[in-house]
């Protein structure tokens, strides 16, 4: 034991340095990190440690290595993280309840914000959605709940909601349906009006929709 905690206290560490690397210098998804070389210089760590700790991220998906042209940051949306803990920690239906319930705080909360605030809820994407859904007569339902979340200009939000919304199951998938539509356009014209108890009822009525014709 005595030995297990000491290197496991150095992974953390390595890990939080790395990750003040990667903001510091503003490295991108796809972008290239230093090598392990150079890292166990600016950690002052041993190599080992370093590889050990680059090789846990890329398990997670975090970061990738390509043959012959070093490690780079992975794409955030398709890190297998959330597979990994979901399995484990998400294994009674009332743990689904419960991020269901918390994803819908930060959508709700989210058509608060846009509905209430005049310069949001007059932006064009909202009559472009309006449009597809009174002339197509369907949407991607999570480019709708996207731009609600992104509208809602809290990055933190948006990457808890792109989160949560993978532990559960993802619930927007695919294209709205016929019965879907008295709901989508109350919701959305709701928000233009800036009527916001309506359109969080209508979200509300369109949710419980979604939910029943998955069950």
């Amino acid at each position: 034991m005595s030995v297990e905690k000491p290197a496991s206290k150095m992974f953390i560490q390595i890990v939080r340095e790395l990750r003040g690397i990667i903001q510091d210098e503003k490295i991108p998804p796809g972008g290239k990190i230093p090598s392990e070389r150079v890292l166990a210089e600016r950690l002052n760590v041993g190599r080992s440690s370093i590889r050990e700790a680059l090789r846990s991220l890329e398990l997670l998906g975090l970061i990738e290595t390509r043959r012959g042209g070093g490690t780079f940051v992975a794409d955030f949306h398709n890190h297998q993280l959330v597979e990994v803990l979901s399995t484990f920690i998400l294994q009674e239906e009332k743990d689904l309840r419960n991020v269901h319930e918390t994803r819908m705080i930060l959508e709700r909360d989210a058509i608060r914000i846009v509905a209430e605030d005049e310069t949001l809820r007059n932006l064009p994407v909202w009559e472009s959605l309006l449009t597809n859904v009174i002339a197509e007569g369907r949407i991607a339902r999570e480019d709708l709940m996207r731009e609600i979340i992104i509208t809602s200009n809290n990055r933190l939000v948006l990457k808890i909601w792109i989160l949560l919304k993978q532990y559960g199951k993802e619930p927007y998938t695919g294209l709205s349906t016929e019965e879907e539509k008295p709901q989508l356009q109350t919701l959305i014209s709701e928000i233009m009006l800036g009527h916001t108890k309506k359109a969080i009822i209508a979200f509300e009525s369109w949710t419980k929709l979604l939910h029943k014709g998955r069950e």
